[in-house]
């Protein structure tokens, strides 16, 4: 980049974000890339005869967000097929579910997904419900957080699955007094109907990925990390959809592909995740990173804890959630990943999942040393006291989903009665992990949950959701974030993650022209208010890739 070539376009009346403070108020962008900001006076010389000059008055500029932990192409793929995200009504659901079947009459399969555990007693939702909307076809509906799925009877007669059916090691099949399937499958129980839906044509994973960049860069995204490439949990694999967007030029955001783990398979794949690293290198991609899932979650009793779960009255069960990997093979699989240069992303939730996953990179820096691979643990809902400072010791990064950490009907009702006191206490530490030293990199998890950067940072500063009042009850509101981490968690910490600290993230002269525009001061505004921001602009490279 010439940095005394006229500038392509430079956008002008809108304070700049730069190191937690506003700082200059114009910044002129010569291929991709940023040239100069500052002032007016600062940027004046590179405005040549076919400059673009737009003024943003009345708008704040900032880095453009980067997610940590998403599933664009799931996420893409579902809001083109039966989309329950955004309803909360067991009726609004089955309206929506009927429309689509009456819509779709040739489909075989009602697929899709997005509903909510707290939108059903006890948070499990049945079979009979869903055959009032669509009883003649089999339905299968994940809810927002892909560790359960709702079907109907259609769905489990074909599956076969009766009272005689075991639950898989993985998983479990909800029940009644006698034993007969109910309608809702967790975790490793989906595939049992799952895996009979019908795979998602390469047409169709194609418009999922486009359909989820269009939404990712309405909310000011502009790179991720895709947290699930490889078949498992039921979704399609994304590598050849993402190799084929490179391609054709579709592609506008930076991406990084963390590989999946068969967790029923050991060793032997690692050769297999290099081969397909290098393959998506020679396009152009970035495929360093493996995701390994090590527990469930709090709300179905599967994220493994430390201490036992809850019953309805108090009293403890013989229940610690799910391993799906025991900790010594965890260890031996992060110490082969990380020997072969790749960095490891681990679903780790509960308590106990988060310590057998810091032993696993403990273990792996004695064997190799340290690699500089940037692994990072995802989710960490509950983190015992002990090993809040290993993050930091170890340099593992915490991967947080901020909008989690408030108190909703799924943390109220089905998570806090059921987990220890001590575990209560630990929720979304986000405060003491930065405390302590350790790296934060926010993400949504979507389409779990809303991929909405400033949605997440209303609930990492507030701990209240944004549709809370401000005198309800924060969760642990010690725990909070200022704003200036929050923006740090989606630019600066994802970016690391993802390690494009030195090209994104930031404005910087020579930093890629990765800009978002909001329609208010995030740092003078009431943090209150901060979820009702709105995103006016982004650009990716220079290029406006979303404007309100």
């Amino acid at each position: 980049m010439d940095r005394t070539a006229p500038a392509d376009l430079v956008l002008r009346d809108a304070p700049l974000y730069r190191q937690g403070r506003w700082d200059g108020d114009c910044v002129a962008i010569t291929d991709g890339r940023i040239a100069a900001l500052g002032s007016s006076a600062d940027v004046a010389a590179l405005v040549g005869p076919d400059t673009r000059v737009e003024s943003l008055a009345d708008h704040w500029l900032l880095p453009a967000f980067h997610d940590a932990h998403v599933h664009p192409i799931q996420a893409g793929v579902e809001m083109n097929q039966c989309d329950l995200t955004g309803e909360t009504t067991i009726e609004g659901y089955l309206e929506r579910v009927r429309a689509y079947a009456e819509a779709n009459p040739d489909r075989t399969w009602v697929t899709g997904g997005g509903w909510s555990m707290d939108s059903f007693p006890g948070g499990v939702p049945t079979a009979a419900l869903l055959d009032r909307a669509c009883p003649d076809r089999p339905v299968y509906l994940p809810n927002r957080d892909h560790h359960s799925a709702w079907v109907n009877s259609r769905a489990l007669e074909l599956a076969g699955l009766t009272a005689d059916s075991p639950d898989p090691a993985d998983g479990r099949i909800e029940r009644d007094a006698d034993g007969h399937p109910t309608g809702a499958l967790h975790e490793g129980a989906m595939a049992l109907v799952g895996a009979l839906t019908p795979p998602a044509t390469d047409e169709e994973l194609m418009a999922g990925l486009l359909t989820a960049q269009r939404h990712l860069h309405s909310l000011g995204i502009v790179g991720w990390q895709d947290a699930l490439v490889g078949r498992g949990l039921g979704m399609p694999d994304g590598l050849d959809t993402y190799l084929a967007a490179q391609r054709a030029g579709h592609l506008t955001a930076k991406v990084v592909l963390a590989q999946w783990w068969d967790r029923e398979r050991g060793l032997e794949q690692v050769l297999e995740l290099v081969e397909r690293r290098e393959r998506a290198a020679r396009a152009g991609l970035d495929a360093w990173s493996v995701k390994i899932m090590q527990d469930g979650v709090c709300e179905t009793h599967t994220a493994a804890m430390l201490q036992p779960y809850l019953d309805g009255h108090g009293r403890a069960t013989d229940n610690h959630g799910l391993s799906f990997i025991p900790a010594d093979d965890l260890a031996r699989y992060v110490t082969a990943l990380d020997a072969e240069g790749f960095q490891v992303h681990i679903h780790a939730l509960g308590d106990r999942a988060v310590r057998d996953s810091l032993d696993a990179v403990q273990r792996a820096r004695e064997v190799n040393g340290d690699l500089g691979h940037r692994h990072h643990l995802a989710h960490v809902q509950v983190v015992d006291p002990a090993d809040v400072p290993r993050f930091a010791e170890l340099d593992v990064t915490a991967n947080a989903q901020p909008l989690w950490a408030c108190r909703e009907e799924a943390m109220d009702v089905l998570t806090l009665p059921f987990v220890s006191e001590v575990a209560r206490e630990q929720q979304y530490v986000f405060g003491s992990l930065l405390r302590s030293g350790a790296r934060l990199a926010c993400g949504s998890d979507w389409p779990v949950s809303d991929a909405a950067p400033l949605l997440g940072m209303h609930v990492a500063v507030n701990r209240r959701a944004p549709d809370q009042p401000a005198d309800s009850p924060a969760l642990l509101p010690d725990e909070a974030l200022s704003v200036e981490q929050a923006i740090a968690g989606y630019t600066t910490g994802a970016t690391w993650v993802n390690r494009l600290e030195d090209r994104s993230g930031r404005l910087e002269v020579g930093y890629a022209a990765d800009l978002v525009a909001v329609d208010r001061d995030v740092l003078g505004a009431d943090p209150a208010a901060l979820g009702d921001t709105r995103v006016t602009r982004t650009f990716a490279d220079g290029v406006e890739v979303h404007r309100a």
